[in-house]
């Protein structure tokens, strides 16, 4: 290959911007996900209590069976085949109900108790197959939006090795963080996030594995995402948060930037894909992102979206 015709060696500068655009595009995939899994937890938790509702109308029907059976007997001796007989009989009701003669039967008995419990075992049969669908649906868009950020991921780690970078700063010791009209609790968390620093940035982590409310001090960390950091730093304190910077950014009173106290969650963003907690001083600690650690920097220079207090 010639020269001329090889591909040109993208400079530094241009290594940098490809490196800071891809890794807004992790943590903006972070935040989907982490989004879609607050989203599945709920569909999985409808899908479980309309599954105990089918279940309930199916022993319902078990105990109504025997009423219907006498119902379809006492038809047959005053002449004529009630279809409620095979109904009744049937290994499979639900089979049967589904075959629109025998809904058209039971439709047209005025107010029996056979209508009143086929019109009941349908609702319940369209809610667990509806809830059972959302959360089949929201796993697979969690899969989609993981493999995404994975992709997102190798490509960053990729310019990182040509950069060069090396381990990235904490921001810095502890500091002294003054209460500043900040609650107890608020100051809690604050002194939590901080115990955390250099604590690398890890994609969906909010901590250990497993669930993170509850989690002691003295765990062994494995990393955090931006909304996972502060869901463990107000876990200390007793205050649970979503593991995800949508649903944190409604957890709590909003207030304007002029108003900050230490413990506020400040967002950033239209579409609030980053989140840290305010320390005082203009400044906030946070998981920035992939390839770098838990750090305290200053709010300015992000597009600012909001702040909240839990505490």
């Amino acid at each position: 290959m010639t020269r001329a015709s090889a591909e040109p060696i993208p400079s530094r500068r241009e290594l940098t911007a490809q490196q800071e655009k891809l890794a807004d595009q992790a943590e903006q995939l972070t935040e989907q996900y982490n989004g879609l899994r607050v989203r599945l937890q709920q569909a999985e938790r409808a899908a479980k209590i309309a599954r105990s509702n089918a279940i309930r109308q199916q022993q319902a029907l078990e105990t109504v069976r025997a009423s219907v059976a006498q119902m379809a007997a006492d038809s047959y001796k005053n002449g004529g085949v009630d279809p409620s007989i095979t109904f009744a009989t049937s290994s499979d009701p639900q089979t049967l109900l589904d075959r629109s003669a025998t809904l058209n039967y039971f439709a047209e008995q005025n107010g029996t108790q056979v209508s009143a419990l086929l019109q009941t075992m349908q609702a319940a049969s369209r809610a667990r197959k509806a809830a059972e669908q959302r959360a089949a649906q929201v796993n697979r868009l969690a899969g989609e939006a993981r493999r995404k950020q994975q992709a997102v991921n190798k490509a960053l780690s990729k310019i990182e090795s040509k950069l060069g970078t090396g381990q990235p700063s904490t921001g810095g010791p502890i500091p002294n963080v003054a209460p500043g009209g900040a609650s107890a609790k608020a100051l809690g968390a604050v002194q939590a996030a901080l115990n955390r620093l250099g604590t690398p940035y890890s994609w969906g982590g909010g901590g250990p594995s497993g669930p993170t409310f509850g989690v002691a001090q003295g765990a062994n960390i494995k990393g955090f995402d931006c909304s996972g950091l502060t869901l463990y730093a107000y876990a200390q304190v007793g205050i649970g948060l979503p593991h995800y910077t949508g649903s944190q950014f409604n957890a709590g009173t909003r207030v304007s930037r002029d108003q900050l106290r230490p413990g506020d969650l400040v967002f950033f963003h239209t579409d609030l894909h980053h989140m840290g907690m305010y320390i005082g001083n203009g400044k906030m600690v946070h998981a920035p992102q992939t390839g770098d650690v838990v750090k305290i920097s200053p709010l300015s220079g992000r597009p600012w979206a909001g702040a909240v207090r839990v505490a």
